[in-house]
């Protein structure tokens, strides 16, 4: 074996734990997987025998990419005001497959991932750095230029905005049921039913691909998304089949009409009520999911 093949080795030591660190950063297993490739590359390149702690140093370069794909996410965003759903995770309701659950264990749903998008780069690594990894404030300051003081600061105001989001219920088959009685009190055109799941404070956010004609991106408080949920599905017409998902680990399902998916739905359920609806329907992006296994 080779220099480089033991270097190879070395780096798919580190491979899940870094595809970990980039998801939790950037809340898409694409970019994750991109993140963790440039690593590779930029580890190739080095001379490994320089380099004191690989796990630390590869840590660094991972977040050093990801900033940097954060900072062009936002520059090149066109709707800065409306909500983004990032991309998500579907999966079916036996599980996810053992590569995946481990990239996602103890990870934030899909609410939680686009309240995180909402922060500012430094914010976000800041945080998910600090928080999520236990990485020192002073080895996390160089990376995004700022003084330790500064950065530990970056973190206490972006948990200030994580804490604001409602704990999901952890129990799948309890989601299950609130997440099917609103699917059925929307087909039956039942308003009352619909308040009954929906917490007095839910919001629903719908990434619409700048189709305003689908409603407003996002809505606030159980009456405006109960007339909302309602109103859609009027929109939708006939031929509509929601089909059961889990949705970043939690309930959800995927809006298919004729075959063809028309969105993909994320529930946050806390205390037995649906405290947030994440909706990305999108065509272009919903088209680039990977929805096979739902045939």
């Amino acid at each position: 074996m080779d220099e480089q093949d033991r270097l190879a080795e070395r780096f798919e030591e580190h491979r899940a734990r870094l595809r970990t660190v980039a998801f939790k950063m950037l809340g898409s297993l694409s970019e994750a997987d991109d993140a963790v490739q440039e690593a590779w590359l930029r580890l190739s390149r080095s001379d490994a025998s320089l380099i004191e702690s690989l796990d630390g140093w590869l840590t660094t370069v991972v977040a050093r990419v990801c900033l940097n794909m954060l900072r062009a996410r936002e520059a090149r965003r066109e709707r800065p005001l409306d909500p983004h759903v990032p991309e998500p995770i579907v999966s079916s309701e036996d599980g996810l497959d053992p590569e995946l659950e481990a990239t996602m264990a103890d990870s934030v749903g899909l609410a939680l991932v686009v309240v995180l998008d909402t922060l500012a780069p430094a914010e976000r690594l800041a945080f998910v750095l600090h928080d999520m990894f236990a990485v020192p404030f002073d080895e996390i300051a160089p990376i995004i230029g700022r003084s330790p003081a500064a950065t530990r600061q970056l973190a206490s105001r972006a948990r200030r905005r994580i804490r604001a989001t409602p704990e999901p219920d952890a129990d799948l088959v309890r989601q299950r049921e609130v997440v099917d009685a609103f699917f059925a009190a929307t087909r039956e055109g039942d308003f009352e039913a619909l308040m009954a799941v929906l917490d007095p404070d839910v919001v629903r956010r719908a990434d619409l691909g700048g189709a305003p004609a689908l409603g407003p991106p996002e809505v606030r408080g159980a009456e405006a998304v109960a007339n909302g949920a309602l109103a859609a599905v009027r929109r939708q017409g006939p031929g509509v089949v929601i089909r059961p998902a889990l949705v970043n680990g939690a309930c959800g399902g995927v809006i298919f009409r004729e075959g063809r998916p028309l969105s993909v739905m994320g529930f946050t359920v806390s205390d037995g009520k649906i405290v947030a609806i994440d909706i990305l329907a999108d065509p272009a992006r919903v088209r680039e999911l990977d929805l096979a296994f739902m045939d």
